[in-house]
């Protein structure tokens, strides 16, 4: 039966895809933002859900609603979320609508500090390749893949019977703190890793282990708790007693790295050529594998599949190729995901001069306590960058940061420091000769930069 629903906050990544994903369903979706930017605004804008002006108008939340939907990016204060709880309307963050059209499904949750987007969507891929039914959550746009979110009604004949989602571990909503991935109640989970991250969330790091050693105690009787036996915190996890919890343990899949290609070597299929290479990447596939085994994919299906898979948006994507001069982005902002990331492209490419820059940009990358987190992220680089705004530095009102505080934390010998993307932009023209690999990681923008113009412009 279709329900009505608004948005509190529908610009947001996950938010303006729930939309998009209800709105396909048959129900009625409105919403408000201050602000949204592409893709969402176009995307929205295409399905007639873009709100026709900017900003927060109590009366778009009636008597007539089903549920409002709150995002993070929303204050506490919020004009419409105040009106929604004066008429006693059902306010539930997008994790908690999330569970509640899942609750008969078999609800499979990937967690970690790092690798949680891409295993997500490499056992997507795998999925979809073989045909089978499934919803999702996923915090990236995937090649073959309308929209960051599926949802199919419980009650109708093409139900999924499983829902594969991305559990974050940010805040669920401004008025509900606890940790997104919490609300599932998975039947099966698989944590990646843990590296401390989110410090305005979680202060400390003991803080933020325990929103993980929360998940794992919430696994149901007969569940399965998968997890990578090379990451020691995990270690100290998975070492509790569960009763009747299935306990999976990874490590990276083995492969060779031969002429800039990566395969996985396997007993059933030979070598495999991959799409997507990183030690990293080669423990993705390996979650991902042991989740897809309990989810009846074989061995050799799985390889199959994988083969075809490109990795998600901005994770370790080709910019643009020119001649010998390839260029990287990446999502990498996290301490952990800059060092693996820049391993990565260094042991793909070991002859070849690489080039890495890293924007901080989250509120942990540009909190001055936080920074001797990247204590030697960038030393597999040749050259090293990092920029940031100090505009952003204000708008996000965290104490400044000096280059000196910077170059002090990475402790990387040579490392430059801009806070200009201009001056930045010099920076890498003068090494446009010299460098065969350059690799841009940031959740940002570098200032609106135009990475295809550092080979494109020769």
């Amino acid at each position: 039966m279709p329900q009505a629903y608004h948005f509190i906050a529908i610009g947001g990544s996950a938010m303006h895809n729930l939309a998009l994903a209800l709105h396909q369903q048959g129900h009625t979706i409105t919403g408000s933002d201050d602000e949204i930017y592409d893709p969402a605004r176009t995307r929205l804008q295409h399905k007639g859900l873009l709100p026709a002006d900017m900003g927060w108008f109590p009366d778009r939340v009636h008597m007539g609603l089903d549920a409002v939907i709150l995002g993070m990016h929303a204050r506490v204060d919020n004009p419409e979320l105040e009106r929604a709880r004066a008429l006693g309307l059902t306010v539930l963050s997008y994790p908690e609508f999330i569970f509640e059209q899942s609750k008969q499904k078999q609800r499979v949750v990937i967690a970690g500090s790092h690798g949680k987007t891409t295993i997500t969507s490499m056992i997507l891929h795998v999925l979809k390749h073989h045909n089978r039914k499934f919803d999702y959550l996923v915090g990236a746009q995937l090649d073959g893949f309308e929209t960051m979110v599926s949802l199919t009604d419980d009650t109708s004949a093409d139900a999924a019977p499983i829902i594969i989602i991305e559990g974050d571990e940010y805040a669920s909503s401004p008025i509900d703190r606890r940790p997104k991935f919490l609300h599932y109640q998975p039947h099966m989970a698989l944590i990646s890793g843990l590296a401390w991250d989110h410090v305005n969330i979680y202060p400390t790091y003991e803080q933020y282990v325990h929103q993980f050693e929360l998940l794992a105690d919430q696994m149901p009787k007969s569940g399965v708790l998968i997890f990578d036996e090379t990451d020691n915190m995990l270690d100290v996890i998975v070492a509790k007693e569960r009763h009747d919890v299935q306990k999976v343990a990874y490590e990276a899949h083995p492969h060779v790295i031969r002429d800039g290609q990566t395969y996985l070597t396997t007993a059933t299929n030979g070598e495999v050529l991959l799409q997507v290479f990183g030690l990293h990447n080669m423990k993705n596939i390996a979650g991902a594998m042991a989740v897809c085994d309990r989810l009846g994919v074989t061995e050799e299906q799985f390889y199959e599949a994988i083969q075809s898979f490109k990795g998600a948006a901005r994770r370790l994507e080709t910019v643009v190729r020119s001649g010998n001069k390839i260029v990287y982005r990446d999502f990498a902002h996290a301490p952990s995901k800059v060092e693996a990331t820049t391993e990565a492209v260094k042991a793909q490419y070991p002859g070849q001069t690489l080039l890495a820059c890293v924007e901080l940009h989250t509120f942990s990358s540009l909190n001055k306590a936080f920074l001797a987190e990247y204590r030697h992220t960038l030393d597999a680089a040749d050259v090293a960058a990092v920029y940031f705004n100090e505009h952003t530095l204000t708008i996000k009102r965290l104490e400044p940061i000096s280059p000196a505080d910077i170059l002090t934390a990475f402790d990387k010998p040579g490392l430059q420091v801009f806070t200009d993307t201009a001056v930045l932009t010099a920076f890498i023209e003068q090494n446009r000769a010299t460098t065969d690999i350059f690799l841009m990681m940031s959740s940002g923008t570098f200032g609106g930069m135009d990475l295809k113009s550092i080979v494109d412009s020769q």
